[in-house]
């Protein structure tokens, strides 16, 4: 299966996104805890190469602990300031505001050489779509500022969010790439939700996922599920379908319906703390 998904609003988000470097301080980008570097989207990279830098590892609860302490291992040592939060629970927000100030402070000190005082830090929030970027705005502002949903491509403009007197936020559009040229990112970002599932060979990005859990979390699958873990991915896929009864007319396993119900398990955490990729 070819992983591509860059539908005509995100070429647009883009365009305002690049009208709207020059109001802001800070690029914040949000990452999924589960991959973090296949959810770095290249064309962010290179729209914040001249802003100051705070990478979110969003999502942290689904992650595997042991290697969310990796990857902030690794961002540490390329000089890049990095939290590990979770929007919903509200983990980790609380010391964002002084890592800002800290990935600020060269703008801060410009600011008071010049006279300038309590002037406000203005942020771009960007990442990938369903990263959780409207979540986390929500859960840093303490109330509802934007529209939130489960699916990717719920926020469509920007908007601008006054938190505080010294913190203002810009909310953008999830983005994606033109072109993966790595099709493994590609599939990390359908397994987690980046993509429109309706466009994806549901049943195929699930048998990869059998593929890749039995090897790197022996026992998961069997464990939620109630399977053996042995054979083939379709047989594991096929025994899915008669632990959860998903059937077609006349007792046909519905390998589309096991499929969905694996994917919607492992997004929402219910097959425990699995991470895709590690520095």
């Amino acid at each position: 299966m070819n992983y591509q998904w860059y539908p005509g609003h995100m070429t647009k988000a883009k365009r305002m996104m690049q009208e709207n470097l020059m109001l802001i301080d800070l690029m914040i980008e949000l990452v999924d805890a589960r991959i973090p570097l296949s959810s770095r989207n290249p064309d962010i990279d290179e729209l914040g190469r001249n802003k100051s830098r705070l990478i979110l590892l969003n999502k942290s609860d689904l992650a595997d602990a042991s290697v969310n302490r990796e990857w902030m291992e690794y961002f540490k040592g390329q000089g890049i300031h990095a939290v590990e939060v979770n929007s919903r629970s509200g983990a980790g927000v609380k010391s964002i505001q002084a890592v800002v100030r800290e990935a600020c402070r060269d703008k801060i000190e410009r600011d008071r050489r010049r006279g300038i005082l309590n002037r406000p830090i203005r942020a771009m929030v960007a990442g990938i779509p369903n990263v959780g970027k409207s979540t986390f705005i929500n859960t840093f502002a303490g109330k509802a500022c934007t529209k939130t949903g489960n699916k990717p491509g719920v926020t469509k403009g920007k908007q601008w969010i006054r938190l505080h007197k010294s913190l203002e936020l810009l909310d953008t559009p999830g983005i994606l790439w033109p072109k993966f040229e790595d099709q493994q990112a590609g599939m990390r970002l359908a397994w987690i939700g980046s993509m429109n599932d309706e466009i994806l060979q549901i049943e195929e990005l699930a048998l990869e996922l059998i593929g890749y859990l039995r090897i790197a979390y022996e026992g998961v699958l069997s464990n939620r599920f109630g399977i053996k873990e042995n054979g083939e991915n379709f047989e594991i896929l096929t025994q899915i379908c008669i632990r959860r009864r998903c059937f077609l007319k006349g007792e046909e396993p519905d390998l589309r319906k096991a499929s969905s119900i694996l994917l919607e398990e492992f997004r929402s955490g219910k097959l425990g703390r699995i991470s895709l990729e590690r520095p």
